[in-house]
């Protein structure tokens, strides 16, 4: 333990804390532009977080300055006071000052702390150029003339993600935060998963809006607007609202949809419970048969593009089953159309999901399974939670609603899809039943829990043993992989990936800000639901098993394939030479 006093208050902490994290402990809050602890970036590149520290001659950034014997610290001399200010404006001085139609307005750590340090006005002229904004891609918008060059994006695409499209480079001597290679994102390897979104303190990296195509549809007669909510968004979009992290919010979700003008409002965990039946049955045939194993699991995009870049080899390892959201889309325009008596093509299939990378997904050619796209437009937690309040909703004391037959009754299984590990744990519990035509003596998989990095677990079938695995992230992806090409994993059977950490809960998507606590929140709210519904095993959803009877038949049947199933596109490194 270290002993020191900050701002004449005496202090213990074990070696190695950093005076930021040891001011907490004394109730001091030194403010931070560029430090995020969660994806362990401490490079004090803002200097906003500087201090004194007696016998030193200089400041000291605290985000990364460990504590020493007998320190003494102040943080609040007027000297470091305005030295901070001096640091912010120059930073607003280069900032356009476009807040009020910004889509980080009310929510931008820039704006918050310019509040907090009482800045009201910046001496400073503007010396910046200005940059062109990146809206090549499907999901993710980079304004570079909003970057403060905290490099936090960077980090956490390449450390975390370890997909690394982001560099800092220099532009006519100016530092930048810039794609690697000078092409735009949608040339690269990004795999759209919104991470440096999420971490981003301003609005230079944001998702694509799509609000007003679902406004215009929604005002559109001729159109029957049909919409879905994915199992994380249920426990996360009421952060939006004042509502305690990882309350269930599904009741009023449903609530507020039907007042925007929805005409049919569904319940994505339904979608979950198909994708297991056709998932787990497409696993057991595999080891029966001898299929290509370990099987991956197909609902997370953004880990499918990883895939598609740089491991297209191992391809054939991926269920060929579609995500829910893409399989709830061509079963609403064909057998939803058909018993409601609607053309399919004046069907308009919105979805709400946690995740920037659905976008992405929802635009791939092959979504197209009824002739239509399977899914028209994808709106992220937040932008719904924009349209929500562009309508005067009071959302917090909305009644609590249910969804619309005949894809309103989801299951727990289906909620569990929102947190890593879930979809393995809904799987085991749907594959071993239909396996061995037993009840599961213990039906929470608490091994494929949690945030470790890496899970494992196994389940006996029939006298073998099923091994599995789980990750979240992209780098712990990465591990899996290379030892999979190792020849490591030969007798796993099924591995499960994320592309974000905690799983869909902590999609770049979710509402900001999205931290290692508010994830272990909204897992939390994920689980407790599941505890609560009805029905916990996707084979017994009455509503599945009707579709099934009444349209599919049988999981992968010929219908099954045509609908709920689909390939992949071997992608290769980006951008390519030459």
């Amino acid at each position: 333990m270290v002993s020191l006093i900050i701002d004449g208050q005496k202090v213990e902490v074990p070696r190695g804390t950093t005076i930021l994290e040891a001011a907490k402990k004394v109730q001091v809050n030194i403010p931070t532009l560029c430090y995020l602890k969660d994806i362990g970036h401490d490079v004090g590149a803002c200097r906003i977080c500087v201090v004194e520290v007696e016998g030193q001659r200089d400041f000291v950034t605290a985000c990364n300055t460990p504590v020493e014997e007998g320190m003494v610290v102040r943080t609040n001399t007027p000297a470091v006071r305005e030295a901070r200010r001096m640091t912010l404006e120059l930073i607003l001085a280069n900032h356009p000052m476009e807040c009020p139609t910004c889509p980080r307005n009310g929510n931008c750590e820039l704006q918050n702390l310019a509040a907090t340090l009482g800045i009201r006005e910046v001496r400073f002229p503007r010396v910046r150029r200005e940059f062109p904004v990146d809206d090549s891609s499907a999901a993710i918008i980079r304004d570079p003339n909003k970057c403060i060059v905290c490099r936090r994006c960077v980090t956490v695409c390449e450390n975390i993600q370890t997909v690394g499209v982001l560099e800092l480079q220099k532009v006519d001597g100016q530092a930048i935060v810039g794609v690697k290679g000078g092409v735009p994102l949608a040339e690269t390897n990004c795999v759209q998963c919104g991470q440096c979104a999420l971490v981003c303190p301003v609005g230079a990296i944001y998702e694509r809006d799509d609000t007003d195509k679902v406004w215009a549809a929604l005002a559109d007669p001729t159109k029957h607007v049909v919409v879905q909510t994915a199992p994380a968004v249920h426990v996360t979009i009421g952060e939006m609202f004042g509502l305690p992290v990882g309350t269930d919010a599904t009741g009023k979700i449903v609530a507020a949809l039907r007042r925007l003008g929805f005409d049919a409002i569904f319940d994505t965990n339904f979608a979950a419970d198909l994708t297991i039946m056709e998932e787990g049955t497409e696993l057991l045939e595999r080891i029966e048969k001898g299929g290509v194993l370990p099987q991956f699991t197909s609902c997370s995009p953004g880990w499918i593009k990883f895939i598609e870049h740089f491991y297209p080899e191992l391809i054939p390892h991926f269920s060929s089953c579609k995500s829910p959201q893409q399989m709830l889309g061509p079963v609403v325009k064909t057998y939803y159309a058909q018993k409601k008596g609607i053309d399919p093509k004046d069907v308009f299939m919105v979805s709400i999901m946690p995740c920037t990378a659905k976008k992405f997904e929802a635009a791939r050619p092959e979504m197209n399974a009824s002739g239509y796209r399977d899914v028209d437009v994808v709106l992220t937690s937040r932008e719904l939670g924009r349209m929500i309040k562009e309508a005067g909703i009071d959302f917090a004391n909305l009644p609590d609603e249910n969804y619309d037959d005949p894809f309103g009754i989801g299951t727990g299984a289906g909620q569990i899809f929102g947190a890593t590990g879930g979809v393995m744990e809904a799987a085991l519990r749907t594959a071993y039943e239909l396996a061995t035509g037993k009840t599961l003596p213990k039906l929470d998989f608490v091994e494929v829990r949690g945030m470790k990095g890496v899970k494992e677990a196994s389940v006996e079938l029939n006298g073998k043993t099923i091994k599995v695995l789980v990750a979240h992230g992209l780098g712990n992806a990465r591990l899996l992989m290379e030892k999979l090409k190792a020849g490591e994993l030969k007798d796993y059977h099924f591995i499960e990936v994320m592309t974000c950490p905690g799983g869909c809960i902590g999609g770049g998507g979710q509402p900001i800000p999205t931290t290692t606590e508010i994830r272990e929140k909204r897992i939390a709210g994920i689980y407790e639901r599941d505890k609560n519904l009805p029905y916990r095993k996707s084979h017994e959803n009455p509503a599945i098993k009707k579709l099934y009877e009444e349209f599919l038949g049988k999981p992968l049947s010929h219908k099954s394939h045509e609908l709920l199933h689909t390939k992949y596109t071997p992608r290769g490194l980006m951008p390519r030479k030459g």
